[in-house]
C-alpha cells in the first residue's frame, strides 16, 4: 500500500495507521487529519460533493508535499491518501497521518499537509445542493 495515493475507493484509517506504525519503532506520536463531507456549507445544504483532478498532477504533487514535509519537520513517516470521486455527508474525503518521535514535529507537520494540499494540490469539489451545482473556491 503506497504512503501516498488518490484513490476512488474509501479508505481504512486502522489499516493507514498501522503502515504508518510499522515503518519505524521510534514513532512515538502519531496526528491525524481525517477530512469528512459535511451536509451544509456556506449556508446552503449540500446533498453531494465530487471531486475531481488535474489528471496525472496531482499524482505528481502529493509526493512532492510528503518529501518537502519529512524534509521540514522532525517527523519519521507521513501518509496521505486523497479520494477522487462523489461522497456524501460523513463520507471521508481525505486522510493525513504523521509520525514522529514526539508529538508537536507530528502535529504541525500534519497541520501543515492540510493546508499545502488545498494550496498546491490540483483537487476541485463540485457541491450539489438545493440551488444546484457549484464549484468551491479553495479556502485553505
Amino acid at each position: 500500500m503506497k504512503a501516498v495515493r488518490i484513490q476512488e475507493d474509501d479508505f481504512s484509517i486502522e489499516a493507514e495507521v498501522n503502515a504508518l506504525r510499522a515503518s519505524s519503532k521510534r514513532i512515538g506520536g502519531i496526528a491525524i487529519f481525517l477530512g469528512c463531507a459535511r451536509d451544509f456549507s456556506e449556508g446552503r445544504n449540500v446533498f453531494s460533493i465530487e471531486f475531481e483532478q488535474y489528471a496525472g498532477m496531482a499524482e505528481k504533487a502529493l509526493p512532492v508535499l510528503r518529501d518537502e514535509a519529512l524534509a521540514r519537520f522532525d517527523i519519521i513517516e507521513a501518509r496521505i491518501i486523497h479520494r477522487v470521486t462523489t461522497v456524501h455527508a460523513g463520507d471521508q474525503i481525505v486522510l493525513i497521518v504523521v509520525g514522529a518521535e514526539h508529538r508537536k514535529p507530528a502535529f504541525e507537520a500534519c497541520e501543515w499537509l492540510i493546508d499545502e494540499l488545498k494550496k498546491r494540490v490540483p483537487i476541485w469539489k463540485k457541491e450539489t445542493t438545493p440551488d444546484g451545482d457549484t464549484w468551491v473556491t479553495q479556502h485553505p
